[in-house]
């Protein structure tokens, strides 16, 4: 993605919304034009018209002689795999298009979205994490999302495994965003199709990549800054020394969002980044109100007039429905060290992340602790020994 930024309000003489549609698609998708080239051609040349026009001088300028914007069919057929995905368009000088994402450096040009736009707006905090969460992480995450939704926040986050997918499903009565790395019908990982089903009918799935895209590792940074983006404050809840939550803790710090990390075990290496985040100056936080009482002084914002109403049910994550293919007992015991850490977790909340029956988790706990790899603790309680 390209570097430098310029600010871009609306045009004073807005085009025909059909032109206009096609020509922020050509700009944008025409070769070598990130995010900050977009802004930057526009402040120029006053409209997306006239840049796309001035584009291949400016190319021939650089020493592209052979240089040609997006063609027409092009964005053209990315407006029709929108409409057939069931999504919407949103340019970055729309009413719909959230007034913080705009004030980022490269902010994106044009964001696709499936769902209702209002939650983008309402309050939003990013919940994010790891992958490889455990259990205490997975329970925080729900907890947090769960009193973030209830004080009036939409809860953001990226739709990954672990941290994003639990505090997904816990915010879905009150509303949740996903941020996608490839394109808004493209479910990633695959797993969470039910979710992302659940969340297009009560919150919303955004993505500045074109419908029907594949996401690639390249996107996932990006996906990253707009998470921060859109949020007044990101959460961290378990991140390795280093993992895609700290880029997108940076990322917030750069656009001067408030970086709040739940503190864990010294010896859990997933607690690794949030350790780091707090002793760099990060706000500790333990539940949702803590985030609450730490965004104040900032002004919180009162709720909102109107909350669009539940549409459905929130229902367990795919990965934790009870019947789930636990791959043999040498992969049960491995997803059971990966859920547990030095600080004891409960039992019974263990069997419930993994999603098998008790008799079939509880073989695998006493091969493990007999093992020496995990040890069993007063109250029903498990640690890694």
């Amino acid at each position: 993605m390209d570097t430098g930024f310029v600010s871009f309000g609306t045009p004073q003489t807005p085009p025909t919304a059909r032109d206009d549609d096609l020509s922020f698609l050509r700009l944008i998708r025409s070769r070598r034009v990130g995010p900050a080239t977009f802004h930057r051609l526009v402040a120029e040349h006053g409209t997306v018209t006239a840049a796309l026009e001035a584009l291949p001088q400016v190319a021939a300028q650089a020493g592209m002689t052979d240089y040609a914007i997006c063609p027409e069919g092009v964005a053209a057929a990315e407006l029709n795999a929108g409409r057939k995905a069931g999504a919407r368009m949103i340019r970055c000088d729309s009413p719909l298009y959230p007034a913080a994402l705009r004030e980022i450096d490269g902010a994106p040009p044009v964001l696709w979205l499936r769902g209702n736009p209002e939650f983008l707006t309402l309050n939003p905090v990013a919940v994010i994490g790891a992958r490889n969460a455990s259990s205490l992480g997975l329970r925080m995450a729900r907890g947090m999302a769960t009193g973030l939704g209830e004080l009036g926040h939409t809860v953001v986050a990226g739709l990954a495994r672990g941290i994003d997918t639990a505090a997904h499903n816990a915010a879905l009565p009150t509303g949740t965003v996903a941020v996608m790395a490839g394109g808004v019908d493209v479910i990633y990982p695959a797993e969470n199709v039910v979710l992302a089903a659940q969340i297009v009918e009560q919150g919303a799935l955004v993505s500045e990549q074109p419908p029907g895209t594949e996401p690639a590792a390249r996107h996932f940074p990006m996906r990253n800054r707009i998470i921060s983006g859109l949020s007044r404050a990101v959460v961290v809840i378990e991140a390795a020394h280093r993992s895609g939550s700290l880029i997108t803790a940076r990322n917030a710090l750069d656009q001067g969002r408030e970086v709040m990390a739940v503190p864990g075990h010294p010896m859990d290496a997933r607690a690794a980044g949030c350790n780091q985040l707090i002793r760099d100056g990060a706000i500790l936080v333990r539940n949702s109100q803590d985030v609450a009482d730490a965004l104040q002084p900032d002004g919180l914002a009162e709720q909102p007039a109107h909350r669009p109403e539940p549409q459905i049910q929130a229902s367990p994550a795919l990965a934790t429905r009870p019947g789930r293919d636990t791959g043999g007992p040498v992969q049960l015991e491995a997803r059971i060290l990966s859920r547990l850490t030095p600080s004891p977790t409960e039992e019974n909340d263990l069997i419930r992340d993994l999603g098998v029956t008790a008799a079939t988790a509880s073989a695998a706990i006493l091969s493990l602790e007999l093992q020496g790899r995990l040890t069993r603790l007063a109250g029903g309680r498990l640690a890694l020994s």
